[in-house]
This record gives C-alpha cells, sequence and structure tokens, in this order.
C-alpha cells in the first residue's frame, strides 16, 4: 500500500491535491505546516509527499532534506509558483522526485503520484528479489550497484510475473542458473518445482529419456516408468541451460513441446499435458548458429519471448570490490578465517584484470587467496601465479616518471577500471569522495571524465 502525504498551507489546494489522491486510489493525509508533517513522518513515513516549497514555518528545502534523512526511499514531488521554480530545480538536484508548478492539474498530480509509485514499486521488489537470494545462497551473480545489474534486477522482477518463455544470453560465469532462479522465485510458480537441465554432452536418446521420461519396456533396461523432468516440473519451471548444445534432431521435438504443450513419454501412446515455464540458456551467438544450419529459427523465436543478455562482470567493474567484500566472508566461513579485506594493490590489480571466467572466476581467486593467506588482509603475493605475473610485469615496465604525473596517471587508470566510480575508485586509493574530486580538479583529468564519475 502507497501512503502519501501532502504538505500545503493553503486549505483549499490541500484538500483539492488529496481528494484527487484519494479519487486515484491512494491512502492520503494533509498537513498546513511543516513541522506538524515531520512530527508524523518520524512515527510513520509517507511513500509520496507532494511538498509546498513555501510554507509559513519552514523552507521546502529545508524539510526535503529532513525527508531524506529519515527516509532516504521515501518520493518527494515539489509543488511550486512560478517564483520559485528555480527552487523546485535545486530541490530535485537535492533527490526530490519531480515538480509541478501550481495551480497543480488532477491529471498531471495522478501522473506524478503514479510514477513516485511504481519507482517505489520496484525498488521494493528489488530488496525483495536480494532477500530471496540470500535466502537461497545465490547472491554472488547479484551483487552489484551498477545500472548494468540495476536493469537486470528490474528486467527479471518484471518479466517474473509474466508467464512467457525467457532466452538468457551471457558468457560463462555470469549467473545464468542465478538469473533462472530469480525469476521463478519472484513469480507466481514459485511454490511449484524449478528443474535444471544442461542440454550439452548428452544423446537425443537420453535427452528424450530425461526430459521426457518413458514408459516400462519400451527400450532394453527400461525395467520401470519413468517420469521425465518436463512432468515433474508441473506448474514450475524448467531451466535448459546450454541449449545450443541440444542436437537438432531433439530440437524438431522440443519445438513440439513448446508448440502443443504436450509430451509424449518414450514408448507412450497418452499425450501429457504441461503447465511449465521454458527457461533456455546459453553461451552461444543462436543467430550465428542459425546461419550456419546448427540452431533451428522456429525453435529460437519460440524460445525467444524475452531476452535477458547478463553483462560480463569486466563491463560492470564498480560491482568488484563488492563481489570482492562478499566472497572474503563466505571464504572466511568455510575455511575458519578472520580475513579483514583486500589490500588497495591487490585490489587494484583485480581491477584492471579481464576475468574471461567472469564472477565465477573471481570468487575462485577469493577463495584460493583467503585459503593460502596467513596475514590479516589480503595482498598480491596471496593472488595466483597469473595474477602476480601480470603484477610484476606492470611493475617492471613502468616508466620512470615525476611523482605528481605518477599519482595523475595512476588516479586515472583507477578511475577508468571502476568504469567513473568516485566510490569504488576512493576505496582503491584509500581517499575520501571530497579529497579523490580535489585530486581529480588538481590534475586538470577531462571533465569527460568528471561527469561520467558517480
Amino acid at each position: 500500500m502507497i501512503s502519501i502525504a501532502v504538505v500545503e498551507d493553503e486549505h483549499p489546494a490541500r484538500k483539492q491535491t488529496c481528494h484527487f489522491l484519494e479519487q486515484a486510489g491512494y491512502t492520503v493525509q494533509g498537513f498546513e505546516s511543516g513541522q506538524l508533517f515531520l512530527q508524523k513522518m518520524e512515527t510513520a513515513p509517507f511513500d509520496i509527499i507532494f511538498l509546498d516549497m513555501e510554507l509559513p514555518d519552514m523552507d521546502g528545502l529545508e524539510i526535503l532534506t529532513h525527508i531524506k534523512a529519515m527516509h532516504r526511499d521515501s518520493e518527494v514531488i515539489i509543488c511550486t509558483g512560478n517564483g520559485t521554480i528555480e527552487n523546485a530545480v535545486e530541490a530535485t538536484r537535492e533527490g526530490a522526485f519531480h515538480y509541478l508548478t501550481k495551480p497543480c492539474r488532477k491529471h498531471d498530480i495522478c501522473l506524478m503520484a503514479e510514477r513516485a509509485a511504481e519507482k517505489i514499486r520496484l525498488h521494493r521488489e528489488n530488496v525483495h528479489l536480494q532477500s530471496q537470494i540470500n535466502d537461497e545462497g545465490f547472491l554472488p551473480g547479484f551483487i552489484g550497484n551498477s545500472k548494468a545489474m540495476q536493469d537486470i534486477f528490474e528486467t527479471i522482477t518484471k518479466i517474473s510475473k509474466i508467464n512467457c518463455n525467457v532466452l538468457l544470453e551471457a558468457e560463462t560465469g555470469t549467473g545464468k542458473q542465478l538469473s533462472a532462479r530469480a525469476i521463478h522465485e519472484l513469480g507466481p510458480r514459485k511454490d511449484a518445482p524449478f528443474v535444471y537441465f544442461n542440454c550439452g554432452g548428452f544423446t537425443e536418446e537420453l535427452i528424450c529419456s530425461e526430459l521426457f521420461g518413458h514408459e516400462k519396456g519400451s527400450f532394453t533396461g527400461a525395467d520401470r516408468q519413468k517420469i521425465g523432468l518436463l512432468e515433474s516440473a508441473s506448474t514450475g519451471t524448467v531451466l535448459l541451460d546450454e541449449i545450443g548444445e541440444m542436437p537438432l534432431s531433439m530440437q524438431v521435438k522440443l519445438l513440439h513441446v513448446l508448440q502443443e504443450r504436450q509430451i509424449l513419454r518414450v514408448g507412450g501412446t497418452t499425450p501429457i499435458d504441461l503447465n511449465i515455464r521454458i527457461i533456455a540458456a546459453t553461451n552461444k551467438n543462436l543467430r550465428e548458429m542459425i546461419d550456419n544450419g546448427s540452431f533451428r529459427e522456429d525453435l529460437y523465436y519460440r524460445l525467444n519471448v524475452v531476452t535477458i543478455r547478463l553483462p560480463r562482470l569486466r563491463q560492470r567493474p564498480e560491482d568488484i570490490p563488492l563481489l570482492i567484500d562478499h566472497f572474503i566472508v563466505r571464504a572466511n566461513k568455510a575455511f575458519s578465517k578472520k580475513i579483514q579485506g583486500i589490500s588497495p594493490q591487490a585490489l587494484g590489480l583485480l581491477m584492471q584484470y579481464n576475468f574471461p571466467g567472469n564472477v565465477r572466476e573471481l570468487e575462485n581467486i577469493i577463495q584460493h587467496a583467503t585459503a593460502l593467506t596467513e596475514g590479516s588482509r589480503l595482498t598480491p603475493e596471496d593472488l595466483p601465479a597469473r595474477l602476480r605475473q601480470f603484477h610484476f610485469q606492470a611493475s617492471d615496465t613502468e616508466e620512470l616518471l615525476p611523482l605528481n604525473e605518477v599519482e595523475k596517471r595512476y588516479i586515472s587508470r583507477v578511475l577508468k577500471s571502476t568504469g567513473f566510480n568516485i566510490n569504488a575508485a576512493g576505496k582503491i586509493l584509500q581517499m575520501s569522495r571530497t579529497t579523490l574530486w580535489r585530486r581529480i580538479k588538481k590534475h586538470g583529468l577531462s571533465s569527460s571524465d568528471n561527469n561520467r564519475a558517480t
């Protein structure tokens, strides 16, 4: 339920705004002063606040600051007269959701409320998604504050509610199985089975038996009836991993299943109705496979109702420090260690690494380092040999430069390696945000770099 406050000292305007929002189905409460509203906000936070910029007892920007301090996820919509539009624009820079110019029309009020409510719902669903993943123990692929991962969270949240086939395209180690599991857990099929099957390395006969099941006596060795994975997943979700490895002859049979929503057990004669969601995953380019004749185009379009492309770890470098911290915690528990973190040198080295194995490789590296280290923090010497060699090669080829130029180049390199994320770069450099911004200005790093920093 979305709760809304209307903070407006003019009684007619306050009453009208409350009326419009109540008609739209929201729970609304009006306040004539900033002090009365803030007292209520302390005990019962509102989700959305329509805030007048000019109140007799408090300034609108001051109230906005209090709101964000008390409940940072609340969305504030500024209501302003023409004379204070500049202040309203400033308020949006300080965290307000948007602003409306008085007199506020019903359509605009309800539209802003709807948009703010949608943002709040998506945020709550993302938080719920991450808590679900925490409970199930498959956090690694879903840790991240990067825009790339936030987009994935939003897509998964939306698509989980829709009963359609999904195609996951991603490299090994990026979290295909985790994403499929999240789609299942957040959707209406969450209480039904989640079934995983890897299509690679099996003959057509074995795939048929595993997916469709077989009747007793249908072939040599079939001494009893077997229920297939598709049938056992009734009302649930089936993940067909490495779908690009499925033989062409088997692709024809899978296409028939997707079209008819029925299966025949091997050796059977009675069709069995299916009520399942199919999620297919691949690390191959299926379009190229279609062009060379190794994957059926009609099957591709049946599977590809919605495509989710998971980013490589290198495409979201700002998430690497978060993942490292998480993996250290997990490794400490597994190996009964008390590692307190990672040195800036080791973190900087990992930030430069390409991670061909993606998140899975990073977890393996941290497990390796945690298991072998005798110190309280991970250092370059604790990392695998291939990374240490890369470290020494980089050090040996460093040209001799003035200290000021070395600092400038290193800060620039760290900013680029973190995707120009000030928080992540500051952690590597062991600098506060303020200090780092000063160094950026001091060294005259390009304005385009600064604009991209967050």
